[in-house]
């Protein structure tokens, strides 16, 4: 799986690709992060293309880059991939609407939440 560790590099991984169309599928907008049942995750339609997750980094930092006052939540919120929730991430490619999707597993305490969010190239930090 090709390990993505800067902003360049997932710019890079999206050049060239075709432009996303409207789709129905059950995944939604998702242009922030969004909760997803795995029953709404498309299997069939998705291919893993690359990962943020540097598998040499044990514990990856928490931390979150807002330099314009941004939340989390927000679509608006910066990708930054060597920060929170970036660096935990996997992009997704649907064949079904040539979108790209950030994908990762909030995990506290007992609770497992599977989030996602559309990547958006205009969105990349750097």
């Amino acid at each position: 799986m090709k390990l993505i560790q800067t902003s360049d590099e997932l710019r890079s991984t999206l050049a060239g690709a075709a432009p996303p169309r409207p789709c129905s599928c059950a995944l939604g907008a998702c242009t922030g992060w969004e909760s997803l049942a795995e029953y709404r995750w498309e299997a069939g339609q998705m291919r893993q293309v690359a990962t943020l997750r540097d598998p040499a980094v044990e514990e990856a930092t928490l931390e979150e880059f807002h330099p314009e006052g941004t939340r989390y939540e927000s679509p608006e919120a910066p990708v930054a991939p060597a920060f929170f929730p970036y660096n935990r991430c996997d992009v997704w490619h649907c064949s079904r609407c040539d979108r790209h999707l950030l994908r990762y597993t909030e995990f506290g305490g007992y609770n497992v939440d599977p989030r996602v969010r559309e990547l958006d190239p205009d969105r990349i930090a750097g």
